[in-house]
């Protein structure tokens, strides 16, 4: 089997190009992670930052504040599931045939 060097380095550069575009695409992802019948509701981008958080005066009640925490830790991980999703989604062309999860997303 003969590699040819130049093929791969072209190849290197086309995929670190593809990388760069879906890098900057992720980057306008948004998504709304809810619980508590939308109670509580968390929005984070494509960069795993948290933008805004909603919390209506309903899942409020000091004498149960870990009702609270609780709707926040769901709404949360409702969050990053579908940012894990909308990632995966977005680098399933560039992957090609390497299966899901394997870079840990």
């Amino acid at each position: 089997m003969n590699i040819n060097p130049f093929e791969l380095m072209k190849n290197f550069q086309s995929l670190q190009t593809k990388l760069n575009e879906t890098q900057e695409k992720l980057k306008s992802v948004k998504v709304v992670g809810n619980a508590g019948g939308d109670m509580v509701q968390v929005e984070m981008n494509g960069r795993f930052e948290v933008l805004a958080v909603r919390i209506s005066p309903e899942a409020v009640d000091p004498q149960d504040l870990s009702m609270l925490e609780d709707l926040m830790k769901a709404a949360i991980s409702d969050a990053l599931s579908k940012l894990k999703e909308a990632i995966r989604l977005e680098m399933s062309d560039l992957t090609g045939g390497i299966p899901p999860g394997f870079f840990g997303v």
